[in-house]
């Protein structure tokens, strides 16, 4: 990574791109980025509109595979995901969970941004033997090498939050996972206690901004950061 100046900077604040909104740590970075008087303006990249609005956001259909020019921005959030059950196959979920994200990040690059947070998961390895956390370590890879003052990853537990309220689909043994969380939490180690998606957001968010190099923030680091 070296350093580099975004030309996104508003008289007023930062400027933050973000893809993923409609996601549970989409939304709540959406949420965390408009209510911050530090940033201008939020550039959000959907598949489709969005049912909420704020102020500072402004929304932007586009097709991930084809990216034109961004508007200037000085930081960028990743946080667009899926999962092979949902996405029918491992193809299509590489395309959303990989090919997605690192066109992004390098849209953002070529829009001035130096300074990335990345919603991955915990496992993430490029090494791995399962597909889902080998394809997650190859994405953090690929941003790795992008040259960034910045890249943030977040690497989350089980994600606690409500998908149905947002119009998604429950993801397979998440409410049954969720339960266990609930009744075996005073024995988990912090790093495997599932997370509010607030606070992933929270972590990012705070983080990104002053951060230097690769920064790894795991579940342990991140509980409790949306109210911290």
């Amino acid at each position: 990574m070296h350093a580099g100046e975004g030309n996104g900077q508003d008289a007023r604040g930062r400027v933050a791109l973000l893809a993923g909104a409609s996601g549970l740590v989409g939304r709540a970075l959406a949420t965390r980025l408009c209510s911050d008087p530090g940033v201008a303006r939020v550039h959000a990249l959907v598949r489709r509109p969005l049912d909420f609005d704020a102020p500072k956001l402004q929304a932007h259909v586009v097709a991930f595979d084809r990216l034109s020019a961004l508007p200037a921005v000085d930081e960028a959030y990743l946080a667009l995901g899926t999962t092979i059950a949902v996405a029918g196959s491992r193809a299509a979920f590489r395309a959303v969970d990989f090919d997605a994200n690192l066109a992004v990040a390098r849209a953002a690059l070529a829009a001035g941004a130096r300074r990335i947070g990345l919603v991955s998961a915990m496992g993430a390895d490029a090494g791995s033997r399962v597909f889902y956390s080998r394809t997650k370590g190859e994405l953090e890879d690929a941003l790795a090498s992008l040259p960034l003052d910045a890249l943030v990853i977040a690497r989350p537990s089980l994600l606690l939050g409500d998908r149905e309220r947002l119009g998604q689909p429950r993801r397979r043994g998440e409410r049954l996972a969720a339960g266990f969380d609930r009744w075996l939490r005073p024995l988990l180690p912090a790093r495997l206690r599932g997370i509010a998606a607030a606070d992933v957001a929270a972590a990012l968010a705070r983080a990104v901004p002053c951060a230097s190099g690769r920064l790894v923030l795991d579940s342990a680091r991140m509980q409790g950061a949306a109210t911290a």
